[in-house]
């Protein structure tokens, strides 16, 4: 883990890789988080994080279904990518003024994964919910980026 003083650093200087994981419910639904954290602080999106330096994809995605989701033991291979995304944000984690922040996003489509929202780490997000896709685009709250993923 970089401390914030480097990790800024590496913000204003290369483009972050991250694992989207798009979570359906079995019955036509998504899972959405409301993000806590810039960017995109406020706005529904779906589950993830980076991946780590030196840190396998699959070790990355088990890592992010746990953290993110308290599921354990989920391989990579029982995912289904569904696109590689860039994301880009005026802003980043720290709120420094004139700093943005560049993702190239690897959405991966889990298999249907029954989750109890009540059980999950509030972390990274506020609230949860499920949604269909016509639902989450319908919905202005819903960031931009998530949609991408639906429409």
């Amino acid at each position: 883990m970089l401390d914030n003083a480097s990790f800024l650093q590496v913000i204003g200087n290369s483009p972050l890789i991250s694992i989207d994981l798009i979570v359906p419910d079995g019955q036509g639904r998504f899972l959405l988080g409301r993000r806590t954290n810039q960017p995109a602080k406020g706005y529904w999106f779906a589950p993830g994080g980076r991946i780590r330096k030196n840190e396998r994809m699959n070790d990355a995605y088990r890592r992010l279904c746990d953290m993110e989701l308290g599921l354990r033991n989920l391989e990579l291979a029982d995912a289904t990518l569904q696109g590689v995304h860039e994301h880009f944000y005026d802003s980043n984690f720290a709120g420094v003024t004139g700093l943005s922040t560049h993702y190239v996003v690897l959405a991966y489509e889990m298999p249907p994964t029954p989750i109890d929202l009540s059980t999950l780490p509030p972390d990274q997000h506020t609230d949860y919910r499920w949604a269909t896709p016509a639902e989450l685009l319908e919905d202005e709250t819903v960031h931009h980026y998530t949609k991408a993923y639906f429409g």
